[in-house]
C-alpha cells in the first residue's frame, strides 16, 4: 500500500483485533518461513501484467483493496481469487466485516476442496467396486442388484465402507470371512 492513510486505517483495525502485522512489498512474496493467517493487499500497487498466482501461493485468506474499477484491473483481481474485499477510499469500518467473510470463504474452500477429494475417491474405487460386485454375482449365483445389496449390507453390518469391503473381496476371492463386529 502506498498511500500512509489507508495503511495507517488497516493497521489501526487490526491492532484493535488484537492481530500481528507484517508488511512486504506487493510484488515480492512473503518468506516462506512466516505463518500468515491474512493477507491485505493493496490490489492497485501490483501492475497488471504480474502473475498472481505465482507471487501469492499462500494458503491464508486474501482481502484485496480496490481502488481502480477498470475491466482489467477487476480481470487480474478475479485471477487473484480474493476471499473478500475492501474499496477504497478505506474507513474504519468494514475490515472486520472483511475479516469474516474471507475466513468463511478461506474455511468453505478448504471443505470444498476436501469434499471433492473424498468424491474423487470414491470415483477411483467405482471399479474396484464393479469388479467386487462381479466377484460375489459369480461366486453366489447373484444378480448384479442382490448382489450389490449383498455387500451394501456387509458393509454396513461391520461398520465399514462399500469400497474398503469391496477391495477386501477381491483381495481375498470372495466374501470375507468376517465373525465379529468391528467398532
Amino acid at each position: 500500500m502506498r498511500d500512509e492513510r489507508e495503511i495507517s486505517i488497516v493497521r489501526r483495525q487490526l491492532n484493535r483485533l488484537g492481530m500481528t502485522i507484517t508488511e512486504h512489498d506487493p510484488v515480492e512474496a512473503p518468506p516462506s518461513d512466516e505463518t500468515v493467517d491474512v493477507i491485505v493487499l493493496d490490489a492497485d500497487t501490483i501492475p497488471i501484467k504480474s502473475d498472481p498466482a505465482t507471487v501469492w501461493k499462500v494458503d491464508a485468506p486474501m482481502i484485496a483493496l480496490i481502488g481502480t474499477e477498470t475491466p482489467s484491473r477487476l480481470k487480474w483481481l478475479l485471477d487473484l481469487k480474493p476471499a473478500s474485499y475492501l474499496i477504497k477510499p478505506l474507513r474504519s469500518a468494514g475490515l472486520y466485516t472483511a475479516l469474516v467473510v474471507a475466513f468463511d470463504s478461506a474455511q468453505r474452500r478448504i471443505d470444498e476442496a476436501a469434499y471433492i477429494e473424498r468424491l474423487e475417491d470414491r470415483v477411483r474405487s467405482r471399479r474396484v467396486v464393479f469388479a467386487a460386485v462381479l466377484q460375489v454375482m459369480h461366486g453366489h449365483s447373484l444378480s448384479e442388484s442382490d448382489a450389490f445389496t449383498l455387500i451394501r449390507r456387509t458393509a454396513m453390518r461391520h461398520r465399514t465402507t462399500i469400497e474398503q469391503l469391496s477391495a477386501e473381496i477381491i483381495a481375498v476371492g470372495g466374501m470375507p470371512n468376517r465373525t465379529t463386529r468391528t467398532a
